[in-house]
């Protein structure tokens, strides 16, 4: 396999990642599964490998900008921690066509809520 598109695949989800703190899954999970035609529940396991790195380097940056709450962000990460992995307990038992709806469905609703929602 080239190096060349998952680099592009990496720089546009860091990007997106680091623009609107989305972690970058929302762009290297389909992308790892329609243009890099990996299976859904391995691009979720790696996404969430590469997506470390883009959180640690993109809040450093926020953070040198002023712009994390830390008072706010401390209680999350242990329910976030707990919750990422039940997810990941949980996808073991889920189909992958059936991941692949939800995320899409969950992607659809949180889009036409931040185009339309106040």
């Amino acid at each position: 396999m080239t190096y060349l598109l998952p680099l592009l695949v990496g720089v546009a989800a860091g990007f997106i990642g680091g623009l609107f703190g989305v972690g970058g899954g929302v762009v290297m999970v389909p992308a790892m599964i329609f243009i890099m035609k990996m299976e859904t529940k391995m691009a979720i396991g790696t996404s969430m490998a590469v997506v470390i790195f883009t959180a640690i380097s993109a809040t450093a940056k926020h953070a040198t900008n002023g712009a994390v709450d830390w008072k706010t962000a401390l209680p999350f990460i242990p329910a976030a921690m707990i919750g990422g992995y039940l997810g990941a307990l949980t996808v073991q038992h889920v189909p992958a066509d059936q991941l692949k709806r939800i995320f899409g469905g969950f992607l659809l609703v949180v889009g036409l809520k931040m185009l339309i929602g106040k």
